[in-house]
């Protein structure tokens, strides 16, 4: 297997410091989506973010992206506050988003096509850059489709080849958002397997938005609980497992006690406990009548 080229320029360490994030700017149709957030993305890491529906997860993404401008409170990544798109965030939707009139290199090699990242290459760094094309298609397992069209791909595919387009300028950060969400089952553990070597070799930090507490123990180092209404971090928890994983480990106590205890507070925080309580109460009347 090719090694993927893993220099990198800049470190990833990100500071969201009181973050708030209101919808509309008339008050009586504003909506607020997040409120207060605090939290610290060391290089390197692998945080999941999870929480019911309406918790601002994408929200907080698409900010850390640069695709949505905060309200109040403040967001660097390496000092610098983030105040739109970078090349050294790459984000990965859970839609594939692959231009159908390209190949699966030519998709993976797209971003070398923008005029700002073709401004002072020399004929080394091109070189360079059909080299690290090369090897992360290598990476991800799809050499031998290299010049089939989306359409000749699954699901699973094209999201291999998302992901390595988002890869290709060796950000410092990689942003998932759901990005397995439309998957089966299997496909989903295969690609659990694939990003977590990613990874390893990149070294690249990646925040992952899920709304699958499995997907967030299995992946993250750290799980981040958000609650809705408005978005906010609810807790943090470490994950106690090794780096290296295999989906044997889902079976073990500790990740067991994690899970039972994550899927507790989301429905503690969401209000969906007292909800199923009450529904409980009204079966149990309907029941007596």
């Amino acid at each position: 297997m090719s090694k993927v080229h893993m220099s990198k320029a800049h470190t990833s360490k990100v500071h969201i410091q009181q973050l708030g994030k209101v919808f509309g700017t008339a008050s009586a149709n504003a909506v607020p989506a997040l409120q207060d957030v605090n939290l610290v993305v060391e290089d390197g890491e692998f945080v999941t973010l999870v929480g019911a529906s309406g918790c601002g997860k994408s929200t907080l993404l698409r900010i850390l992206a640069g695709l949505e401008h905060h309200s109040s409170g403040s967001v660097h990544c390496n000092g610098a506050a983030i105040t739109g798109p970078s090349a050294d965030r790459a984000m990965v939707f859970q839609h594939y988003s692959l231009y159908p009139w390209l190949n699966v290199m030519d998709n993976i090699k797209f971003s070398r096509r923008l005029r700002v990242n073709r401004e002072n290459l020399s004929s080394s760094d091109v070189e360079t850059a059909s080299g690290r094309a090369d090897a992360l298609l290598d990476l991800i397992g799809l050499s031998k489709v290299a010049k089939a069209y989306p359409n000749q791909l699954s699901g699973g595919m094209q999201q291999r080849v998302a992901i390595a387009r988002a890869l290709m300028g060796q950000p410092a950060m990689l942003l998932m958002d759901e990005p397995f969400g439309a998957l089966d089952a299997q496909t989903r553990e295969v690609m659990h397997d694939l990003i977590l070597h990613i990874h390893r070799i990149e070294k690249t930090t990646i925040v992952f938005v899920t709304h699958d507490v499995d997907e967030a123990i299995y992946l993250g180092q750290r799980v981040v609980l958000m609650q809705p209404r408005p978005g906010r971090i609810h807790s943090m928890y470490s994950v106690p497992l090794p780096a290296r994983r295999n989906h044997q480990m889902k079976h073990a106590p500790e990740f067991r006690a994690l899970k039972a205890e994550i899927l507790a507070r989301i429905r503690e925080s969401s209000g969906m406990a007292t909800d199923l309580d009450l529904l409980d109460k009204l079966s149990r009347a309907a029941d007596a009548i």
